[in-house]
């Protein structure tokens, strides 16, 4: 039962791992990358669009790095700060990007930064200079680089809350296993209370104070039979069969002989005596 439960639990714990490391997969560079492209195309068209231009196109966005990505287009056009801040934060936000990022607009001749701001998660501590300078009509192209690449908010939610179930799984499958260990050691340190001494079945000894005194297997039988029915009449037909016949043993005098033993390791409390009844059996008498 114990392997069987160890198996499912180490199978659930791999399953639970192989789902957050597929979950982790699908948020690689690559998708994100795509997804930044996608983005930012829908920033230049509203760039365009307030350039009061619907037919010139957007070129292709260009990825530079993990983290550094290229908006240009086919004709000139004027920028508003205001608008572009506003129009990129309403495209990232949608797409759940990252928050920390650098935003550059730049000449297409000689690749000198024109304007550029610094966006943050705390709002508080983004730079973003020049507000309402529109940048004149030309030939320009815009850089935005990501400070630290990271999942989405829903994706970050999905992440952790697979965490959290994992952790509260291994929680549960340590006071499981915890649980059935302590059960094993209390069944093996099983005692029973005999008077003045302490009978200890599994480990086949009566303990008196720091006394031990050993105990056979067939006695310990009896006595564990005993202690059941403890001031009834047990008969001798049910005491063997329970220790020899069951055991595919049967015997003569041998349960006297063990009832005798017994008797002579049970002899310092008085109050406990094994009672012969004659003809029947025999009854463990306990004041």
């Amino acid at each position: 039962m114990s392997n069987n439960f160890n198996l499912i639990t180490t199978k659930i714990e791999l399953y639970l791992f192989a789902v957050i490391t597929l979950f982790i997969s699908c948020t690689t560079s690559e998708n994100f990358s795509e997804r930044v492209k996608v983005s930012l195309r829908n920033v230049g068209h509203q760039l365009l669009l307030s350039n009061a231009d619907t037919t010139s196109l957007v070129l292709p966005v260009q990825k530079f790095n993990e983290l550094t990505f290229k908006l240009s287009f086919q004709n000139n056009l004027e920028i508003e700060p205001d608008g572009l801040v506003a129009f990129v934060n309403r495209s990232f936000k949608k797409s759940n990007f990252p928050t920390n990022y650098i935003l550059e607009v730049k000449n297409c001749d000689d690749e000198e930064v024109v304007y550029s701001y610094e966006m943050r998660k705390r709002e508080e501590k983004a730079i973003i200079p020049c507000k309402g300078r529109t940048l004149p009509q030309g030939c320009y192209f815009i850089e935005v680089q990501f400070l630290k690449k990271s999942t989405s908010n829903k994706s970050q939610f999905i992440f952790y809350g697979l965490l959290f179930l994992t952790l509260v799984f291994s929680v549960a499958v340590y006071q499981k296993k915890r649980k059935s260990t302590a059960t094993k050691i209390n069944n093996q340190t099983n005692v029973a209370t005999l008077g003045i001494f302490e009978f200890y079945p599994e480990q086949h000894k009566l303990v008196k104070q720091t006394t031990e005194i050993s105990l056979s297997k067939k006695e310990c039988e009896l006595l564990e039979i005993f202690i059941s029915k403890p001031n009834e009449v047990i008969k001798r037909e049910e005491l063997m069969k329970k220790v020899w016949e069951d055991n595919g043993v049967v015997v003569g005098r041998s349960l006297d002989t063990y009832i005798s033993k017994l008797r002579k390791k049970l002899k310092e409390d008085t109050s406990i005596k094994i009672t012969n009844i004659h003809g029947v059996g025999y009854k463990l008498e306990i004041e």
